[in-house]
């Protein structure tokens, strides 16, 4: 039998991301979980699947805090710090969205003091990097976003508070993956969040990536963007 090649039925990057957003839409009016989120929350939770072609994991296990995303969109319009436990979200980010928003993402994961902190303390490199980056940062908004490593969550929690930072100035999007703290760190996140009022957006359970985390953030940027060309929003609300 003769190979006959192929070219893709679709072949234009823009027309293959509206053609996905369609069929996802469409799909997504199937699962009745769907109708218990915002038109803002679905927008994040459709950038979700996007990434992991997931309906039922997203749908099942995605947690929002009240008013999660106007308020993270409220800390980025402010110039917020994206501190993150992994480089992969840092080359994954928009650069387009960083510089128009002057966002700067921090992850000191790779730096010669992070490895010392650890060795020193005996904790993850995540968790060093992380305490580190707090310090530092302590008087800017900060939204920490976290695609990988449980302890980093841990760290954040435990330095915010020593620190006796602002906790009105901070969010958290949690998305690790994994076996070995995941769980119980996703855990220490939603009741730490809820308890002090903290925006948060988190995939509860084992399910998470770097990836994911990258799309719950271009997600909440777009809809700024949106708003800000629609004359719906203003930057204050």
């Amino acid at each position: 039998m003769k190979f006959i090649q192929e070219e893709p039925p679709i072949n234009i990057g823009a027309s293959i991301s509206v053609k996905s957003f369609q069929m996802i839409e469409q799909e997504l009016k199937t699962y009745p979980k769907s109708k218990e989120f915002n038109y803002e929350e679905l927008e994040v939770i459709s950038r979700l699947i996007h990434t992991s072609t997931c309906f039922e994991q997203v749908l099942e296990n995605i947690y929002f805090t009240k008013n999660a995303i106007p308020r993270l969109q409220k800390l980025l319009l402010s110039k917020a710090k994206i501190i993150v436990d992994v480089n992969m979200i840092k080359v994954g980010l928009s650069q387009f969205y960083l510089d128009t928003y002057k966002n700067d993402v921090v992850c000191y994961i790779n730096e010669p003091f992070t490895f010392e902190e650890a060795k020193k303390n005996k904790t993850t490199r995540s968790y060093a990097a992380v305490v580190e980056a707090i310090k530092i940062h302590k008087d800017a908004p900060m939204i920490f976003a976290c695609g990988n490593a449980p302890t980093f969550i841990y760290a954040a929690i435990n330095t915010l508070l020593k620190e006796d930072v602002d906790l009105t100035k901070v969010a958290f999007i949690l998305f690790p993956v994994g076996f070995v703290n995941v769980v119980e760190s996703k855990d220490y996140g939603k009741r730490f969040c809820e308890y002090f009022d903290i925006p948060c957006i988190l995939m509860e359970g084992r399910f998470g990536s770097s990836t994911m985390t990258v799309a719950t953030l271009h997600a909440t940027y777009k809809l700024i963007k949106d708003y800000d060309t629609d004359k719906k929003y203003n930057g204050k609300g």
